[in-house]
């Protein structure tokens, strides 16, 4: 029997600044005061609040540490572990708080949110499928497989879940499909192939709970009429498939995979295939492709892979997402409950990652419906160094942005879609007022022209000249044709792209293109871009009204471009200068500014 529970953040987030060396230094301390058999240290999921990592929960104490370094273990021991003082200066504190918040419900990032798919992450042990159990975990799979077929089918149908991967398919339809194509042999995907920038949800839910996939797939797997099944995860993600794997076999050790599972006369076994980073391979047929050690290159639909998918049989693709929420729909009451959370037209939560200029980064669970406004300000913190939002990045690459005027969009398929953006499978990048939307679209369709497969001609020469046309613009080079060449280029696009890859890439560009019309513009008219990107669209000068001549900006130079004594003007020679933005971030006082390039002829000497 244990006196606390130490739970650190073992995912990749965590692992990233440093929560594999805290938990070292825990380790020895407890050893070297002879306390470790008091204490029990848990490496566990994403709790998600991954600006403030590295993570630490003690429990029973119910108290949040965060930001912590080898340094605080010491001290952590003997104020907490041994004294009971909870340390002060360990838990959350920022500006949305009076005081030093002790635990989530305190801490303004959780109070808005509601955790569902990731009500395990950061509470249990991943690799102990004990603790799985206890919270409930396989209770679904085992009332699933007293159940018929269609009842599975019918309540999923029920719940209005529809896929989290981006497309906002329903979930019990897809499953209807594969239950009743005719086949000897069927097959049940799970798609973890997440390649967003950006994006990391699916990733976190493997790490934090991979046994709530697993059972997803069976109770997939058991409605449909598989006895087997591959879960595609990108080799980038070497913890999630070392979780997956040892999941696997504790479940296969139970008797929860394999033959006759829990007598019910039930086979299933598990294949992870690893993909190799191929963004087009989160397109479904061209996952199955890769599975079946082709070249992952879409192809036409119909057939769908429900009637004719791995190995030409029928097949089941869900995604990560999608399969974690099946437990909570199946078990015993699930129903009711998850079908009260949502809107009409989308149920349930939907995790989100938060990244880009956002004060709080990090995982996010939210009811279907909420504002988009909530969720940056309430649950995000705002916006980087008190600057003005600008815009919203929704659906990764292929999504669109949502601009301050639609900050109070209800979050849901629907909306998003109306406004120009789709659900996508779950990133949110957020952007203040220095992000030039004409060179994010460019660098969005950069991003989706590259990973394009090349097969079908619209998405490979038609993405080719869009992103030529941006790239005019970004400098310089751009005429207001232009941008009825790119409208219909997208439009055009959209309607004859082979994949969902190309179908969506030109999104960027067309939700840019009419939240952002001014901007464009002024590229194209002005020769100017007004948030110091485009590099030949810009000068940089330093207003003589503020500048105190504190010299940080001078000495941050990279090229020495700036000149002026200490508490004299500063001034930046822009024949040197090469619009890197060091002395932007560096200046106080917000000094130097974003002009147009000035015409003055040059006057050869």
């Amino acid at each position: 029997m244990y006196d606390k529970h130490l739970m650190i953040c073992g995912a990749t987030g965590c692992l990233s600044s440093g929560s594999a060396k805290v938990q070292e230094t825990l380790e020895e301390e407890l050893a070297k005061r002879g306390l470790k058999d008091r204490f029990r240290l848990v490496m566990s999921g994403c709790p998600g609040f991954c600006e403030v990592g590295p993570i630490l929960v003690v429990y029973p104490d119910e108290v949040f540490y965060c930001r912590l370094t080898p340094n605080d273990i010491p001290e952590l021991i003997e104020k907490h572990l041994v004294g009971g003082e909870v340390v002060e200066r360990l838990l959350y504190k920022g500006p949305d708080v009076e005081a030093p918040a002790r635990f989530y419900e305190t801490i303004p990032f959780y109070q808005k949110q509601k955790l569902r798919v990731l009500h395990n992450s950061g509470i249990i042990d991943p690799e102990n499928i004990d603790e799985y159990i206890m919270r409930g975990g396989y209770r679904a799979l085992s009332r699933a497989l007293k159940m018929e077929p269609m009842e599975v089918i019918n309540e999923v149908k029920r719940s209005g879940l529809r896929g989290r991967g981006g497309a906002g398919f329903p979930t019990g339809l897809k499953w209807e499909f594969a239950f009743r194509a005719a086949g000897d042999k069927k097959y049940v995907v799970c798609n973890a192939d997440e390649g967003d920038p950006g994006a990391f949800m699916d990733r976190s839910i493997l790490e934090g709970d991979p046994h709530a996939v697993i059972e997803g797939m069976l109770i997939a797997a058991r409605a449909v009429g598989s006895n087997e099944g591959y879960i595609y995860c990108r080799a980038e993600y070497p913890l999630a498939i070392k979780l997956l794997k040892k999941a696997i076999d504790q479940a296969t050790e139970y008797g929860l995979v394999g033959d006759n599972i829990l007598g019910h006369g039930f086979d299933f076994k598990f294949k992870i295939k690893e993909g190799a980073g191929a963004f087009v391979c989160g397109e479904e047929t061209a996952l199955l492709a890769s599975i079946e050690g082709k070249r992952g290159m879409p192809r036409p639909r119909p057939p769908f892979p429900a009637n004719q998918g791995l190995w030409n049989k029928p097949t089941c693709i869900n995604n990560v997402e999608s399969l974690a929420n099946i437990p909570l729909i199946l078990r015993e009451g699930g129903l009711d409950e998850y079908i009260e959370i949502g809107t009409e037209g989308s149920k349930g939560t939907k995790v989100f990652a938060l990244a880009g200029k956002v004060r709080n980064t990090g995982l996010c669970e939210v009811p279907m419906g909420i504002s988009m406004r909530e969720i940056i300000f309430d649950i995000g913190g705002g916006i980087k160094d008190g600057r003005d939002f600008k815009a919203v990045q929704v659906g990764g690459p292929s999504g669109g942005c949502i601009p301050a005027e639609q900050l109070d969009l209800p979050v849901d398929y629907d909306s998003l879609t109306q406004a120009g953006a789709i659900m996508g499978s779950g990133g949110l990048v957020v952007m203040d007022n220095r992000t030039c939307m004409v060179d994010l679209a460019r660098y969005f369709l950069s991003f989706t022209q590259k990973e394009s497969c090349g097969k079908c001609t619209p998405c490979r020469e038609g993405t080719k000249r869009m992103l030529e046309i941006l790239e005019g613009i970004c400098e310089g080079r751009g005429e207001m044709e232009d941008l009825d060449r790119l409208h219909n280029l997208a439009l055009g696009i959209k309607d004859s792209a082979l994949c969902g890859l190309g179908q969506t890439c030109p999104n960027p560009v067309l939700s840019t293109i009419r939240y952002f019309h001014k901007e464009y513009e002024e590229h194209i008219n002005d020769k100017f871009c007004r948030a110091g990107v485009c590099k030949t669209l810009f000068e940089y000068y330093i207003d003589p009204e503020s500048c105190d001549g504190c010299t940080r900006c001078a000495r941050v130079c990279p090229v020495g471009a700036i000149s002026g004594e200490r508490n004299e003007l500063h001034v930046i020679d822009p024949e040197i200068c090469n619009r890197c933005g060091s002395c932007v971030d560096r200046c106080r006082r917000e000094s130097i500014q974003v002009i147009p390039v000035r015409k003055e002829a040059k006057v050869d000497s």
